[in-house]
């Protein structure tokens, strides 16, 4: 049933152009709705600003501002500067937006230089893995032996060899106030966490797990679960970390095999092929484990 009046209080309104079942545009309004009225937005560029920004429409309820693929948080370091300069820093909030490649790939730079000087910004990485606007390339956020144009399995290769790049870890070596990670399928955590850094003076740096159905290969009517299959097997610990120290976590009633995420993404298919890719499976499993251990989630 179509509820207009909570359809006009959302900051990011329908008519966006994003994929059925986009995990990303409906990360972004679960952050935004959070935030309140009372703030002013960056966004790199990406699916996000694309999907939201066809001229001469925008689906920003918000004052946003969109520039450059790599520099997010330096637009939004000046804002936050001018409006300290004008006495309004405390009735307004900053927020800076942008995907896995903007954050840990294209914008690492300006994003370091936004937590180092201190300001007071909400940056949120929606991650969903890999430069989904372009091709699905894989970023530094793709997981480990993920499949994707730039990381394609065959007889050589079972995906892209690497980990993915611990930002959240990166953050804290900035010595900042608050750090989160968060996932679409829990959106009152979401909402809380959002609330929480407002509050914090200082940088605060929010990673959010946003499926992408296109990406990943499942049916669009699949993100939720999608998304909390991750958190369910380990592999997307959501936590949080205050002044570098780990304050909460989400616990794991029941800690589900790495498999029965990976086997509903066409991007890990080739895993469940044949011999070889049981054993990159035993690898991943591994990786789930140590986080559940490290961050005490079971």
């Amino acid at each position: 049933m179509f509820d207009k009046e909570m359809t006009e209080k959302n900051s990011v309104a329908p008519g966006h152009n994003a994929c059925s079942g986009c995990g990303l545009v409906l990360a972004a309004r679960l952050v935004l709705n959070a935030a309140g009225k009372d703030i002013i937005v960056t966004t790199a560029t990406g699916c996000l600003e694309v999907t939201t920004t066809n001229y001469p429409h925008s689906a920003w309820r918000v004052p946003w501002i969109h520039s450059l693929f790599e520099n997010s948080s330096a637009v939004a370091s000046g804002i936050e500067a001018a409006l300290k300069a004008q006495g309004k820093a405390d009735k307004i909030k900053v927020i800076s937006q942008g995907g896995d490649g903007a954050t840990a790939d294209i914008g690492m730079m300006c994003l370091s230089g936004m937590f180092e000087r201190g300001h007071d910004i909400l940056y949120v990485c929606y991650d969903n893995e890999a430069y989904m606007n372009t091709g699905i390339q894989r970023s530094s956020l793709t997981p480990f032996d993920a499949s994707t144009s730039t990381t394609p399995f065959g007889k050589y290769s079972f995906g892209n060899p690497t980990n993915k790049k611990d930002m959240p870890a990166i953050a804290a070596a900035h010595h900042i106030p608050y750090i989160a990670t968060a996932s679409v399928a829990y959106p009152q955590d979401i909402e809380k966490k959002v609330k929480k850094a407002l509050q914090i003076k200082g940088p605060k740096y929010l990673q959010l797990h946003a499926p992408c159905p296109l990406g990943w290969g499942f049916k669009t009517a699949y993100s939720i679960k999608i998304a909390k299959l991750a958190v369910q097997t380990g592999l997307y610990p959501l936590f949080e970390m205050e002044n570098g120290v780990i304050t909460s976590r989400k616990k794991l009633a029941r800690v589900l095999p790495v498999e029965a995420y990976l086997k509903e993404q066409t991007r890990f298919k080739h895993l469940f092929v044949s011999e070889d890719g049981k054993k990159e499976l035993e690898r991943i499993q591994a990786m789930a484990n140590e986080n559940i251990k490290k961050f005490g989630l079971a």
